[in-house]
């Protein structure tokens, strides 16, 4: 069962607005420096909130950049872009999709996509949720761009109510738009304190480690087909 909330959020605001952010946490940075993209190399499009973004840890630590150095170490000639935002709803990040994607250098191999937790977090209704994370498989799809799709769970106050309409969206989704699921992001790890920052809610690095571990040879397999 969980404890605490299931993804990072700010201040709750209204859901079409982007909500304050700490300085240096509201997207995940790029590495400076970094290799321009070969023919070979593979690119990948890390699309969510501050759960992807590497909120309060090192950007080389944040979950694109681990997963990155994991697929590199199976073999794999990949680039994994950070687009996280923190505090991003699924409203936010519709609002941002195509902009995301017409901002790198080409067209990605893949997109994992991650939102949703914080429209939990603020009572967004699991209807409007579903709405806006079905938009933006219809955007991928029309670009013809293959999706991992990672999962949320609700919190346990917000009600059994909730919870049976908000927890099986992802499923359902995953399913209707041939995407690749991995149901729940912080699974094995928002329940062990040793794998958590103190605030209960983000993983540390330790915690994202454990989050790859379980989605990386997912990612590697749709990367291969």
């Amino acid at each position: 069962m969980l404890v605490h909330c299931t993804t990072a959020c700010t201040q709750p605001s209204d859901e079409a607005t982007k909500p304050p952010v700490e300085k240096g946490q509201e997207t995940g940075a790029e590495k400076p420096g970094r290799n321009p993209l070969n023919a070979d190399t593979r690119l990948v499009m890390a699309f969510g909130d501050s759960l992807y973004a590497g909120y309060n840890v090192k950007q080389d630590e944040s979950f694109p950049s681990q997963l990155e150095k994991a697929l590199s170490a199976k073999g794999m000639n990949v680039q994994v872009h950070n687009a996280g935002v923190s505090g991003d709803t699924t409203a936010a990040g519709l609002q941002r999709l195509a902009f995301a994607l017409d901002g790198l250098p080409r067209k990605p191999d893949l997109v994992i996509l991650g939102l949703g937790g914080n429209d939990m977090l603020r009572g967004i209704s699991p209807d409007q949720t579903e709405s806006n994370l079905e938009a933006m498989l219809q955007e991928l799809q029309k670009r013809d761009i293959p999706v991992v799709l990672t999962g949320m769970i609700a919190a346990p106050n917000l009600g059994q109510d909730y919870a049976r309409k908000f927890n099986p969206i992802y499923a359902k989704l995953a399913e209707k738009y041939d995407a690749e699921l991995y149901p729940f992001f912080l699974d094995g790890v928002i329940t062990d304190k040793a794998l958590m920052l103190p605030d209960g809610i983000h993983p540390n690095p330790k915690g994202i480690a454990k989050v790859v571990a379980g989605i990386d040879d997912i990612v590697a397999d749709e990367l291969k087909g």
